[in-house]
């Protein structure tokens, strides 16, 4: 069998949600590979799946929500009846209606929805809360997760599972969070090389075009010189507003 892991992870929290995942659905005799949605490089129409194949297909939730140039990209795919494992990851806020977003998505794609985790993974922007998380706990659940779904994918016992979620989806309001570079910046280029939707000019890195940025911090988290960021007023709001909602650690859902 073919695990492949198709995700949208710019700073790395959704990434490792779903490493765990195929560490637990992969066997000595499966082939893996990744299909990375922050490349806005890559030929995804192009891709091509089977029913054979096992996907984990990962996203963060941005405001309760599928992030814009992820949906966009799963748009892309054709599926042709690859079974799906979704993820989503969430900085112990709450996911609103980001996995049943989601499912609509990978189900309009044709993928067979096997199964489904809503998991916490570090805020991207206010990093106090959910600091570290995914943690060696949370690692182990998840694989753990990933050899049940295996075991029910073997035997042939898999059904789309009931998903929490409202349909009309939750209004997006708005990204908020534009990182600019400070003084430390060289010019290098790596933020806009990188940037899943290409709001920084590669001429001239101090530019970011407001209109495309999604405030994904992955020009943040890429940057040599931790020279971007968001205005630190901003972050020290964010932090106020989202205290009493973070203040509980939250549990990963696992749907199967």
């Amino acid at each position: 069998m073919r695990i492949v892991e198709i995700l949208f992870s710019p700073t790395g929290g959704t990434k490792k949600v779903a490493d765990a995942l195929v560490r637990g659905l992969m066997t000595m005799a499966d082939e893996g590979c990744v299909v990375d949605l922050c490349d806005r490089g890559m030929a995804i129409s192009a891709l091509h799946f089977t029913p054979n194949d096992l996907c984990v297909v990962a996203v963060p939730s941005y405001g309760g929500r599928v992030p814009v140039p992820a949906a966009a990209r799963l748009a892309l795919l054709n599926a042709n009846g690859a079974k799906a494992v979704l993820a989503v990851a969430y900085g112990n806020r709450a996911y609103d209606d980001t996995l049943l977003e989601l499912a609509d998505l990978a189900k309009a794609a044709g993928f067979d929805v096997a199964a489904a985790v809503a998991a916490i993974a570090e805020h991207s922007i206010a990093r106090c809360y959910a600091a570290h998380r995914p943690d060696d706990s949370d690692l182990r659940e998840l694989v753990g997760f990933g050899q049940r779904i295996r075991g029910a994918v073997d035997r042939g016992q898999i059904r789309c599972p009931a998903l929490p979620g409202n349909r009309p989806y939750r209004a997006f309001g708005g990204v908020g969070f534009y990182p600019l570079p400070g003084d430390s910046c060289t010019e290098c280029g790596v933020c806009a090389a990188q940037c899943p939707t290409g709001a920084i000019s590669p001429m001239d890195p101090r530019q970011v075009d407001t209109c495309l940025c999604i405030g994904c911090m992955r020009c943040e988290a890429v940057c040599p010189s931790h020279a971007r960021h968001p205005a630190s007023d901003k972050v020290a709001a964010t932090q106020s507003k989202l205290a009493k909602l973070c203040a509980d650690r939250k549990a990963n859902e696992l749907f199967l």
